[in-house]
């Protein structure tokens, strides 16, 4: 069962994980946060988050393919993957819902806008 507090970061920049900690954190969530995709696999072996904010840009493998890998475990099924990422350009979008993300946030963060976001999907998503 999946901790209904507790989101998966993975972000390879740490000033976009210290916003989004601060930000998630601020709203009562727990957050566990991984800076590359390595990283981020070791902690779902032992971790079932309700959410995974995924990078989709990062150094050791990009988030399409993690996203891809974490949806063929079986004990990651119906956990949310929601893209945040500065791929904004016509059909990346696309792209990444295609790569198997259930959601996707633009960067920059829009501070004003990203818990309502957050709280969007997980509602969205514990429903199925």
């Amino acid at each position: 069962m999946a901790d209904d507090t507790l989101i998966l970061h993975v972000e390879d920049n740490f000033e976009n994980r210290m916003l989004v900690r601060r930000l998630l954190l601020s709203e009562g969530y727990q957050v566990t946060e991984a800076e590359q995709a390595t990283q981020a696999l070791e902690i779902l072996k032992t971790t079932r988050p309700a959410l995974i904010l995924m990078d989709i840009n990062m150094p050791d493998m990009d988030g399409y393919t993690l996203t891809n890998t974490i949806k063929t475990m079986p004990q990651m099924a119906g956990i949310p993957i929601i893209a945040i990422t500065a791929n904004v350009m016509k059909g990346d979008r696309e792209k990444t819902l295609q790569a198997g993300c259930d959601g996707y946030i633009e960067k920059p963060i829009d501070v004003d806008r990203f818990l309502e976001q957050i709280e969007r999907f997980l509602h969205q998503f514990a429903q199925h």
